[in-house]
Order: C-alpha cells, then sequence, then structure tokens
C-alpha cells in the first residue's frame, strides 16, 4: 500500500476511535451526573473525575495512582468509599490535559480484572464525609502487642495436622478451621460443659503474652480457654454477640498473619469498622463485649487506609468516612481469642441480651445449614427458594403488583425497539412498563410463568444462571431481587456472569439485591418502618417462633449467641453452620438468613408488607383473608420474591380452625460495596453506577 494511503487510513481508523472514546466520555459524564450528581467541566482545569476508577468497581489506589503519576505531579487522589469513580488534581492544568489526552478510553489492570478509563474536568473536588463514629465503648486495639518473633513462634505452636479431637477440638467449619484449649466450645448449645475441660491447656507459647496482658491491666485473672481461627483469603464470619453464660466479661484477639477489617453493630443500627492489623491485640469488655455484634464479611479485599493507621480512632474511622482509602487483598489470617470460663450467672447490664437474664438462650429446631459444595446449594436453593412458587403464585402474584420508580426509570430510558431479559420476572409485572421495548421473561416457577402467559407477556421457564438466549442478544437486563437468593458466592457470581454474557456491546444490566443495611443515611427503609404496624391481635398466641417475639412498641427482642470468632450464626439460636430465621421488621444480624412468609387469616399478605399496597389490595379484593408477613413492599422497594415452606413450621389461623404455614425464603443480604465487589469479577462489564434504593443495593453494568 502507498505510504501516504496507508497513513490516510491509520488516520481515519484513529478519528473513529477517538469518536468512540469520546462518546463513552460524554456518556459517563450524564451517568455521573444522573445518579451522583457530579457535574464536569466544560474547559480543562487542574482537577478531573475518573469514571470506572473507584474502589467501588476493583481499583486500588496504587494501580490507579500510578496511571496517573505518568502525567505529571498529582497534588491529591480521592477515592470514596464503594464508589466506580475517582477525583484527581493536579499539579498544573497542563498535567491534567496530558492524562485526558492518554488515559481517556485507556485500560488499566486490576488484579485478573481490566477496567477502561473515562476522564473529565471538574471546577471542584468534593467528598462527602459522614459524622466519624467512636469505638464501641469498652473496645480497645492494641497495635503491635505481639513481635515478628513471637507471632512464629505462636504459628508454630498450632498444629493444624492433628486429628485428635478429643485433646484439641479440632473442627473444619465452612468458613475456617478451628482448634479449642482449655475447654471446647459446643455448637449445639452455644454453650461450653464446664466439668469437661480438654486433655490439652493452653498452648505454653501463650503464657508470656497473658502474663503482659495481666500487667498492662487488659485483664485481671488469667484466661483458661483459647480458641484459635484460621481464615484464608474470603473467608469470614457472621455477625454475632457472645454467649453471656459462657465467658467472664473481657475477650482478648490477637490478630497474626494478614489484616482484615472486623465490623461492630449496635442494635440500634450503627456500625463501626475496625482495621486489625497482623500481630495486633483486640481487647473486647463491657458494652463491646455484651452488646454489639461483631462479624468479618467475607471478601478477598478489604478498604483500608492507604497509609498504616497511627491511632485505633484513625483505624475505625477512617474506614467508613474518609477519601483516602485503597483495597488490601486479604491473605491467611490466625486468631487467638482467649476467655474465662465463667461459673456463675451473668449479671451484666445488658439484661435484653444476656441468656442468664431472660434472653432466649435453648436451640432452635434445627434449620438448613450453610452449603458446602455446588450439590449442597443447589439442595437449597430448590427447597427454600424454588419449591414454593408453584405453590404459592396465585398468591403471592397478587402481592406484586406496583413496579419500583427507580426501575420503570431505568426501563423508559431505554431507546424504542430495545431487546430487554427480565431474568426472575416473577409474575411479569415489569415486562409491560415500557410498551416500546421488546421484553421476554424467564424465571424458575412454571406457575408464575403461567401468570405471566395470561397476562399477555412473553416468558419461560428458566434458571437464572443458564438462560437459553444467544449471546449478546440483549440490550438491556433487569435482575430484580434474584441474586440475593443464590447460596454461594460462586453461584452469585454465576448469575451476574450470565447477566453480562446476555448482553450487547455498551449494553445495561441493572441489578436489584437486598441490602444488610436498612437504614442508611439516617433513613430507615420502608421494611423497618413497617415494623410497629405489626399489629399483634394478628400474632397467633401459641406461637413460639423466634420471629413473632417482639419487645413492647415494636422494638426487637435481641438475642445473644456464641462468642468471639466462634459460633458463626447471629442472634437466633442454631447451631454451627446453620441459617438461622430472620425476625421480621428488624435490623439484620447475619448475612446469611431465612426470612419467614406466614400465612394468616384477617388480611391480605400485601397490607403486612406495605401499608399502601394494603390499602390498593382492600379496595380491590376485600373478600380475601390469606395474609401473610413477607418482608418486601411493592410501592417502596425491599426485595421480594420468593419463599418456602419449613415442613415442621405451621401457625394457627386465628380463628384456630385451620394451620396456616410459615414459608421461609433463603437470603443473602449484601452489605455496601459486596454487590460493585461482586460485579468487578465479571470480566467484560464496568458498575456504570450504584445506589441504595429504600433497603436495596442496586447497581447499573455496561457491557464494554
Amino acid at each position: 500500500m502507498d505510504p501516504s494511503v496507508e497513513n490516510s487510513v491509520k488516520a481515519v481508523r484513529k478519528s473513529k476511535e477517538e469518536k468512540k472514546v469520546l462518546r463513552k466520555q460524554l456518556k459517563a459524564s450524564h451517568t455521573l451526573l444522573k445518579h451522583e450528581g457530579i457535574t464536569t467541566a466544560p474547559l480543562p482545569t487542574k482537577s478531573l473525575v475518573v469514571a470506572n476508577g473507584g474502589l467501588g468497581n476493583g481499583v486500588s489506589r496504587e494501580e490507579l495512582s500510578a496511571a496517573l503519576k505518568e502525567m505529571g505531579e498529582v497534588e491529591a487522589l480521592i477515592m470514596p468509599p464503594h464508589k466506580p469513580y475517582a477525583f484527581v488534581t493536579y499539579r498544573c492544568e497542563e498535567s491534567a490535559r496530558k492524562a485526558v489526552v492518554h488515559l481517556n478510553g485507556q485500560k488499566l489492570q486490576c488484579g485478573e480484572n481490566s477496567v477502561t478509563l473515562y476522564l473529565s474536568y471538574v471546577t471542584s473536588v468534593t467528598c462527602e464525609k459522614e459524622k466519624s463514629v467512636p469505638l464501641p465503648e469498652g473496645l480497645v486495639l492494641v497495635e503491635d502487642f505481639v513481635s515478628p518473633e513471637e507471632e512464629a513462634l505462636l504459628l508454630a505452636a498450632i498444629d493444624w495436622s492433628s486429628t485428635n479431637d478429643d485433646v484439641t477440638a479440632q473442627k473444619a467449619l465452612k468458613h475456617r478451621r478451628v482448634k479449642h484449649y482449655g475447654f471446647e466450645f459446643r455448637y449445639d448449645n452455644n454453650n461450653v460443659d464446664k466439668d469437661k475441660p480438654l486433655p490439652a491447656g493452653l498452648p505454653e507459647e501463650c503464657l508470656p503474652v497473658l502474663e503482659r496482658c495481666l500487667r498492662n491491666g487488659h485483664i485481671d485473672i488469667m484466661p483458661d480457654q483459647l480458641t484459635v481461627n484460621q481464615y484464608e483469603s474470603g473467608q469470614g464470619i457472621p455477625p454475632h454477640v457472645d454467649t453471656h453464660s459462657a465467658f467472664e466479661d473481657t475477650i482478648l484477639s490477637l490478630s497474626l498473619g494478614a489484616k482484615t477489617v472486623m465490623e461492630f453493630r449496635h442494635p440500634d443500627g450503627r456500625l463501626v469498622p475496625v482495621m486489625l492489623p497482623g500481630r495486633s491485640l483486640l481487647v473486647m469488655k463491657g458494652e463491646s463485649r455484651y452488646l454489639w455484634t461483631h462479624g468479618i464479611t467475607p471478601r478477598k479485599f478489604d478498604m483500608v487506609p492507604a497509609c498504616d493507621p497511627q491511632s485505633p480512632a484513625h483505624a475505625t474511622s477512617d474506614l467508613g468516612t474518609n477519601c483516602n482509602l485503597t483495597l488490601s487483598k486479604r491473605g491467611t489470617r490466625t486468631s487467638f481469642t482467649f476467655r474465662k470460663i465463667r461459673h456463675e450467672p451473668c449479671r451484666c447490664a445488658f439484661p435484653s441480651a444476656c441468656d442468664s437474664q431472660g434472653a432466649p438462650s435453648a436451640p432452635s429446631p434445627s434449620p438448613p445449614s450453610l452449603p458446602c459444595c455446588h450439590a449442597d446449594a443447589t439442595r437449597l436453593e430448590e427447597e427454600y427458594v424454588h419449591r414454593v412458587y408453584d405453590a404459592i403464585a396465585t398468591h403471592f402474584s397478587s402481592t406484586r403488583h406496583s413496579p419500583w420508580p427507580r426501575v420503570c426509570h431505568f426501563l423508559s430510558s431505554l431507546p424504542p425497539g430495545s431487546v430487554l431479559a427480565d431474568v426472575g420476572c416473577g409474575n411479569g409485572k415489569y415486562l409491560g412498563a415500557n410498551p416500546d421495548v421488546i421484553a421476554v421473561g424467564c424465571d424458575r416457577s412454571s406457575a408464575l410463568v403461567q401468570i405471566c402467559a395470561e397476562r399477555g407477556f412473553q416468558a419461560f421457564v428458566s434458571d437464572a444462571l443458564s438462560v437459553p438466549l444467544r449471546t449478546a442478544s440483549c440490550d438491556a437486563c433487569i435482575s430484580i431481587a434474584v441474586i440475593h437468593h443464590f447460596s454461594t458466592p460462586e453461584r452469585r457470581l454465576a448469575a451476574v456472569r450470565e447477566l453480562v454474557r446476555l448482553l450487547k456491546p455498551g449494553g445495561q444490566a441493572l441489578i436489584y439485591v437486598w441490602a444488610f443495611e436498612q437504614e442508611y443515611n439516617k433513613q430507615r427503609s420502608k421494611y423497618l418502618k413497617e415494623q410497629n404496624k405489626e399489629h399483634p391481635e394478628h400474632l397467633s398466641p401459641d406461637n413460639n417462633t423466634s420471629e413473632d417475639r417482639q419487645e413492647p412498641h415494636g422494638k426487637p427482642r435481641i438475642h445473644t449467641s456464641g462468642h468471639l470468632e466462634d459460633n458463626c450464626r447471629p442472634a437466633d439460636k442454631v447451631t454451627d453452620g446453620k441459617l438461622s430465621v430472620h425476625t421480621n421488621r428488624t435490623t439484620f444480624n447475619t448475612q446469611d438468613l431465612l426470612v419467614p412468609w406466614h400465612l394468616k387469616e384477617g388480611k391480605r399478605q400485601g397490607e403486612e408488607e406495605s401499608g399502601e399496597s394494603g390499602r390498593k389490595d382492600k379496595r380491590k379484593e376485600k373478600s380475601k383473608t390469606a395474609s401473610g408477613n413477607s418482608h418486601s413492599p411493592d410501592s417502596k422497594p425491599s426485595p421480594s420474591d420468593d419463599s418456602i415452606q419449613t415442613s415442621s413450621s405451621t401457625l394457627k389461623s386465628e380463628s384456630g380452625s385451620s394451620p396456616a404455614p410459615v414459608f421461609h425464603r433463603y437470603y443473602h443480604v449484601f452489605q455496601q460495596g459486596e454487590l460493585e465487589q461482586l460485579c468487578a469479577q465479571a470480566a467484560g462489564v464496568k458498575v456504570q453506577s450504584s445506589y441504595h434504593d429504600q433497603g436495596n443495593w442496586c447497581v447499573i453494568l455496561e457491557k464494554d
């Protein structure tokens, strides 16, 4: 080819590529304005917003900073928590210009994933900070409590190859492996047998550490029980409160190996994330030991301060309020948790949480276990998600009539003629939301699909992990209140990847999942606001299940369960590795749970879900009397979708004439940032925006 012609072709190609990048840049700017209120500037400035370059889609500060610094001297880099964008301010405007020219549309490799950056000028840079939350009362974090040499000795003292359970009571739990010394913690009754000490006492390597704790005043009596937990990357422990009757007040937890973030939550909803560096000691006394739940979210990356914390307060408050954060990949962490066996009843100042002072402590009938493998997961979902659809499809559909406004907004923004797939469509209430698009739905329930057909919608029976549609055949997909029903991280990721597979390049997917945080930005979700409307006269007088027990005025009763890093369960009494039953209309204490759905006479199910939807149902069908206690209002979104009847759970109706069943649905409720991190693991897609909508975490994805 003639050189001049070749150069001309290259120029045309380059021009097309530049135009494509410009379109993407403008689209990113519109998205930021629409969902985040960020206004871009038409003229060059020293500050830029970097779309897709945020903690929320898996970009660490170090990776982004390295790319930005190649363009010039950086004055400030702000990465808001959980957001898929960042702000950078350069020393001079010329460097910002250079970044826009050279980094716009460029891919940034972040571990196993890559993201495409789109940069725009901004006139001002803000990072909204929430008020710093102090450490829970009685909680102390001491960094560098043991030396690297002591750490090595302690880790070497634990022989994980041993199989002699009679000596150290070693166990392999779903999310970690554990050894008990001194006394074994019994997961079947959430306590210890104080008359049966283990043959092996505490390892002698621990004695110097405990003597130092005595000298420093962290404890005033030598512990006689030790639990050693080992967590691999991605493992964690659900929020829980230590059993009061099992141990004395002070609990010590020594973190060895990799650092991690432990989250403390007060019953009123306050959340305090605490970064636990390697070789640090956590001391729990008083309120922090007796009242606050604590847990470690299973994930492979934590948000941590970009520089090492200088104080305990810094280690906690900055995690939730500071923009100077980065992502830290988790490694193997081993915790040594020391306690003193309690021989007298607990007389703490928190009777509502104390099993010695009246709070329930007996185990409930055995619920299902968390799945340990793919086969277990499919069985759990079949029983506690799928079977109920055909059983209650008509009744369930009658409570699902009002589309959620922000979902409708997404659907109405699609161009006419767009192909839409609603994966997990239920009764099809979104299939007709935009008559100008070609909409098709699928659902596991043939009964619900039949209802879609009767309403004139196109739908078919399908699993969300394997949708029989061609790859890249859809302009948009929605998954509303579906992915939280998959019981393992791998299956939740597979559901996201299936949505991405269906999308055309440039196509968008909207995902809604139920949020662990039902109180956000000081606003309670509609789900919690309905708490006081749960009328006692509609509860069966002889029903003793925990989901119906509440304190006066709708205040939830606090249950104790387990102890620090020993008990994988939250406030409902079940054995280790088992799912707890959630108390409706209360904040969550664990991420994996069963949510009750009560069938009672007297009023319709939708009425209990939402005052508004209930009034609509009353006007429409006054003659119907079957009612349930779902958690998901239709007019104000809190996810909803399926229920499953447990074979042994029945309640008498008000009249006493016939039993009314209780259904239980499996849920994995998502913590803040977890949905973005999940989506970041799917190749070929980026998180365009994310938001919290009435008790749900939501993302809009765009396929590359």
